[in-house]
């Protein structure tokens, strides 16, 4: 006896409501609350706003000494299984050095052509020292840490990346016999993405809570006063990344520039609105694996350059803010500060590693030029907001210069290039099922 399988209606397609679409109504919520808790004094609005906002940070940082370790651990480790992995490590630094340099340049020429710091009504008064500050010997001594415990407890990154590389140096070396200690940071990794996947989904709330604060906290009036300013940073970042990444897509790597941001976008919008490289280190080693770069040095160059690699806070944003500072102090600047910025720029990236922020990069930059570091404090109100399109061009250059080193050295996957597109938060791509 046969049975003959009835034929099933088609189920009614579920409306899904993009990843993007969420982040976007997030934004546009935060900025209405943020209004009517600044315009209407809603102290109530304005304190729930700045939980939301606190909480979603806190869960972010709850899982970013760990993951920095075992995904710099991993990562090293993982280059082992790939083909000429000292010439692609090298190859990694140096474009991040030269997209390091384009973007400090960017960053002098509009800070020199717009004068940022002229007519903002700001005195060297309105300045005061930051809490945390950064020098030479600082970043050279702080690398090591005295303890394996304070760098996770006080989220010291930089240190923690020191251990997981010497960590990850002596897997290598001893081999076989360090097999089983890979297969648990491998396993730990794999859980500590799981978890923050779900933090990452909460990022549409957590857009309302930062958003919101800060327009509530600062309003229109304050950023009224840093409006040269604050528009030199975002065209800055705006030309890095919608300008020169393209530029060397299509001219270096000979792929597709709007394809790269079709497949990057999730991971640049996440980074908008998280401050976070290193929170969105998941999901920019997803879409970067996603645009054909090849998983083993993908999980190398990804973590990497989100511990390092930091275009918008460590080259644009100095670059201006060392311009708006002397001119707010009176200070001339020559054509040796100049290149003392680019230097610093390029060669001092490591000292931003961290969750958000660039204040140690910026007061290392001042202290190199003998700037005051009370300049620090005229930027700390307007920070917030400049910090979403820092991050962004941060987390866009991580996933631009893997993509051209495997193009350059023949291992991008071209077909997956083109068919990247899809949000990182889909684990599961959508596939027919036969009737």
């Amino acid at each position: 006896m046969s049975v003959s399988a009835t034929p099933q209606a088609p189920a009614k397609a579920s409306f899904k409501f993009p990843f993007w679409a969420q982040i976007i109504t997030g934004l546009v919520l935060g900025v209405l609350f943020g209004w009517l808790a600044k315009s209407q004094d809603i102290s109530w609005l304005k304190t729930t706003l700045e939980q939301v906002g606190d909480i979603f940070v806190q869960l972010l940082k709850l899982a970013v000494a760990p993951l920095v370790f075992f995904a710099i651990l991993v990562s090293i480790t993982n280059l082992r299984k790939v083909n000429n992995a000292a010439r692609l490590a090298s190859r990694t630094l140096l474009w991040f050095m030269i997209t390091s340099l384009i973007a400090v340049g960017i960053g002098l020429a509009i800070g020199l052509l717009t004068n940022p710091g002229a007519g903002t009504g700001l005195t060297p008064q309105d300045g005061k020292l930051p809490k945390k500050t950064g020098s030479w010997i600082d970043f050279l001594t702080g690398i090591v840490p005295t303890d394996v415990v304070t760098p996770f407890t006080e989220l010291n990154v930089l240190q923690i990346v020191f251990m997981a590389a010497v960590a990850g140096i002596a897997a290598l070396q001893l081999g076989a016999k360090a097999q089983p200690v890979l297969s648990l940071a491998e396993s730990v990794l794999e859980l500590l993405q799981k978890a923050l996947w779900w933090v990452i989904r909460l990022a549409p709330i957590g857009t309302v809570g930062l958003i919101g604060t800060a327009i509530a906290t600062y309003g229109w009036d304050l950023i009224g006063k840093y409006a040269t300013f604050t528009a030199d940073v975002y065209v800055g970042s705006a030309l890095v990344m919608f300008g020169v990444y393209p530029l060397l897509l299509a001219t270096v790597a000979k792929v597709s520039p709007v394809q790269f941001f079709k497949g990057a976008w999730p991971a640049i919008q996440l980074a908008f609105v998280s401050r976070s490289s290193v929170g969105t280190m998941p999901v920019t080693q997803k879409v970067t694996e996603r645009l054909g770069v090849p998983k083993e040095y993908a999980s190398f160059a990804v973590p990497f350059g989100a511990t390092t690699k930091m275009d918008g806070c460590a080259a644009i944003y100095p670059a201006l803010a060392a311009i708006f500072i002397a001119q707010i102090f009176d200070v001339q600047l020559g054509i040796k500060e100049y290149v003392l910025i680019a230097f610093v720029s390029v060669i001092g990236s490591a000292a931003t590693a961290g969750l958000t922020g660039a204040t140690v990069m910026l007061t290392l930059t001042l202290s190199t030029l003998g700037l005051p570091l009370e300049g620090v404090g005229l930027l700390m109100a307007i920070d917030p907001i400049l910090d979403m399109m820092r991050t962004a061009t941060n987390v866009a250059g991580q996933a631009v210069v893997p993509v051209i080193v495997s193009a350059r050295e023949g291992i991008l996957d071209k077909e997956a290039y083109q068919a990247a597109s899809s949000s990182p938060l889909d684990e599961r791509p959508a596939v027919a099922v036969a009737a």
